[in-house]
């Protein structure tokens, strides 16, 4: 995913599926300064992560 599509699902008023290698999760964050983003799992929202956003996937509607 490139940044500038995570962050657009960040200010999106409806909830967008993403998922980080076949995990739902939550982004939080991008980061402006490389390309990670902090994500959480739905089911774990405490398991705060960074990860690479080529590894986030936009799901289907």
């Amino acid at each position: 995913m490139d940044k500038q599509r995570a962050q657009e699902i960040i200010e999106s008023q409806t909830m967008i599926n993403v998922s980080y290698h076949g995990v739902p999760v939550y982004i939080q964050e991008v980061h402006a300064n490389n390309d990670k983003a902090i994500v959480f799992p739905l089911d774990e929202m405490e398991n705060e992560q960074e990860v690479d956003l080529k590894g986030l996937v936009e799901e289907g509607p």
